[in-house]
């Protein structure tokens, strides 16, 4: 009998255990052969369900954990908009906050990026058009002063303003190749070493030049006038090439592998190879203009559409278009959001 009760005692036992296990696996992740009934429930869908709820961009990219970390289980919408300067036509995420050029007001904005929070108003020499990150400094294309000013990104402290070198100049664009500053200024493009400004080298490669991008190696410059984009060799500032597009070329970014620019006048963006071979012309919204890759997506302001379009940076496949504010024109990333300037409505738009 004494047995007997052990028995049903160890049984009893046993089965705790094994349903305490069970919750457990439930709550931290099933063990090897144990499923949750909850679990089941919930994945037992249709197959036009399960395909109706898949994701895609983004998150499903491990290129992108800040997308994973926030959460971002959703297709791209506009979750707020923040005041800026007149007429926004820059932005730059420097790893923990957003830099706005206000051109008409000749200064910049400091956002914190969690939350908007306006963390300083920065003046600079004349008309800020552009911004890009140095890894420690904010550079701003003070497109009236035929220059660029420094400002450390911590405080917003003002390091220099040095001039692009070149006769009649209306700095445009950016880029930062790791040790450089690059310059779009009407028909040239200026090399200025990051740690003094110092001017490496003026370039000129004709028509009008408009945004910028490094892609490791080369830099690549929009024309507008020439409908192409033109290739430079960034050790040596020598010019690779000029290859053909859309018509009036506005925006260009690198997604690792490839070269997107976008059309301004022919509504559309372009992606060719670092060759320049083109790989495909893909139509977005109206007057189109920046450009941005988010680690998975391209994504191409539409000025007239008051609209960002979200293509698949592998195809070219358009994953959605998107309210922005009011002339929308330039873009960044932050690692888990699409940012985007409006020069019409004075604000920048959060998706």
């Amino acid at each position: 009998m004494r047995n007997q009760l052990i028995a049903k005692i160890d049984v009893r036992h046993l089965a705790k255990h094994i349903f305490a296990s069970m919750i457990v696996a439930c709550i931290i992740g099933p063990l090897p052969h144990v499923a949750c009934a909850q679990e089941k429930s919930d994945i037992r869908e249709s197959p036009a369900a399960i395909q109706a709820a898949t994701l895609t961009g983004v998150v499903s990219s491990a290129q992108n954990p800040l997308q994973l970390a926030t959460l971002r289980w959703y297709n791209a919408n506009q979750t707020t908009s923040f005041p800026v300067g007149n007429e926004p036509r820059g932005v730059a995420f420097d790893g923990a906050s957003i830099w706005v050029a206000n051109f008409s007001d000749a200064t910049v904005t400091k956002l914190r990026a969690s939350d908007g929070t306006n963390l300083g108003t920065f003046a600079v020499a004349g008309t800020a058009y552009a911004v890009a990150f140095d890894g420690a400094n904010i550079w701003v294309a003070d497109n009236s002063a035929g220059a660029v000013t420094k400002l450390r990104a911590s405080d917003g402290t003002n390091l220099g303003t040095f001039s692009v070198g070149v006769p009649v100049s209306n700095p445009g664009g950016l880029a930062f190749d790791g040790a450089n500053v690059w310059v779009t200024s009407g028909s040239y493009v200026t090399k200025l070493r990051a740690s003094d400004g110092a001017t490496l080298c003026v370039v000129p490669v004709g028509g009008v030049n408009q945004r910028i991008a490094f892609d490791g190696t080369n830099i690549w410059a929009a024309n507008s006038s020439l409908g192409a984009v033109v290739k430079l060799r960034g050790s040596n500032c020598a010019v690779l090439g000029q290859f053909a597009v859309g018509v009036g070329p506005t925006g260009v970014a690198f997604d690792g592998t490839n070269i997107w620019v976008s059309n301004g006048q022919g509504n559309s963006v372009t992606k060719l190879n670092t060759s320049g071979t083109i790989q495909g012309t893909f139509a977005v919204g109206s007057s189109p203009g920046d450009v941005a890759y988010d680690g998975a997506n391209i994504w191409v302001a539409n000025f007239s559409s008051n609209s960002v379009t979200k293509l698949r940076a592998s195809d070219g496949t358009n994953l959605g278009t998107f309210l922005a504010g009011t002339g929308p024109e330039a873009l960044a990333f932050d690692g888990a959001n699409i940012w985007v300037a409006n020069v019409t409505s004075n604000d920048i738009s959060k998706l």
